[in-house]
């Protein structure tokens, strides 16, 4: 399969640049992927197509402000690091600009020394090992100091923070958010148990690794970086009696359904537990548990357009994206929302 496939025209103005006021009156298109057929509502209307015995499962990680400006001891010269991965004793694998000149042993001021962070040696794709020295706790000078680092083809300042959060964010450790869940507010969520619907939650800490654009032409070349994942056991046991009972398994955002095929074994049956993934899906993947998904429109070529063309078919997708640029619908991360049933 060749990169180009999953290529379509996208005028820059519908690249979504702010969330909207309220989460929940973005647009929903709606696929039924056996037919093609599209339909167009605004987000709460999904309420009109979970049914009782459904499960929701949802993605509880939460946005780190992982994104640091320093200076490079000794030159001031203006630094950026993204934090990816955290490891033992204060190191973390991270992504710097520019990189040419944070060699082993540089030291990176942040905040006028509140944070200090040495380079230690440079790994995979030019990431760099950090070990940072502070007074305190991590996590409140990260607060402090870090910015939410929001994805390339957002130009806008956040204004608030908390709206590049989900509303049931948990488990700290993100370095993007999953977009598919911005869209829910509590009201919503508890309409939606109401009506009879379960809600799971599983983590995955969402990497750079998902966002990295394919840079090879055949596609089965590229590597995807792995994440950590952790599902809990009475989650899983939600999940499996609903798919016993013959429920609906429905995962919101790629996330979610990257845990859970990452899970879940030849058997369908998911299994508790926590590990890293690089599970990378495209067509002619087998799903072993998701039945539908509700996820936002994403980047051409990227490994989420493929995987979306892996549940839908690829045609069928490339049809459906189509329409939402005609529709003008709103692309990508502060953008509409998708359900592929």
């Amino acid at each position: 399969m060749n990169l180009h496939d999953f290529y379509y025209e996208l005028p820059r103005e519908l690249i979504a640049q702010d969330p909207l006021e309220d989460r929940s009156s973005s647009r929903l298109m709606v696929l039924d992927r056996e037919t093609g057929k599209t339909e167009h509502h605004i987000f709460t209307d999904i309420l009109d197509y979970l049914n009782p015995g459904d499960c929701l499962v949802v993605n509880n990680t939460k946005v780190i402000p992982a994104r640091l400006i320093g200076s490079k001891v000794g030159t001031d010269a203006k630094v950026e690091v993204l934090l990816l991965k955290r490891e033992a004793d204060d190191v973390w694998e991270t992504l710097v600009k520019p990189g040419k000149k944070l060699k082993p042993g540089a030291k990176v001021s942040f905040g006028e020394g509140l944070l200090t962070g040495e380079i230690l040696e440079v790994v995979e794709d030019g990431n760099r090992k950090i070990r940072f020295t502070y007074e305190g706790i991590f996590e409140e000078i990260l607060d402090q100091l870090g910015q939410m680092p929001l994805p390339p083809y957002i130009t806008h300042q956040l204004k608030d923070k908390t709206r590049y959060q989900t509303v049931y964010a948990k488990h700290d450790g993100s370095a993007a958010a999953p977009t598919a869940g911005l869209h829910f507010t509590p009201e919503l969520l508890q309409k939606i148990q109401h009506q009879g619907v379960q809600i799971a939650h599983v983590t995955l800490h969402v990497g750079l690794g998902t966002f990295r654009p394919v840079k090879v032409e055949n596609i089965l070349d590229h590597h995807m970086h792995s994440e950590y994942y952790m599902v809990e056991e009475d989650q899983a046991r939600l999940i499996n009696e609903t798919k016993a009972r013959g429920g609906r398994v429905i995962a919101v955002g790629t996330t979610s359904l990257r845990t859970l095929e990452s899970a879940t074994g030849p058997d369908g049956i998911l299994t508790a537990g926590s590990g890293w993934t690089d599970i990378f899906i495209y067509p002619g993947y087998s799903f072993r548990m998701i039945d539908a998904l509700l996820t936002n429109f994403h980047l051409p070529e990227s490994t989420l357009f493929m995987l979306v063309s892996a549940l839908a078919g690829r045609e069928t997708i490339l049809e459906a994206y189509a329409e939402a640029v005609r529709e003008k619908y709103r692309f990508f991360s502060f953008g509409d929302a998708m359900l592929i049933l």
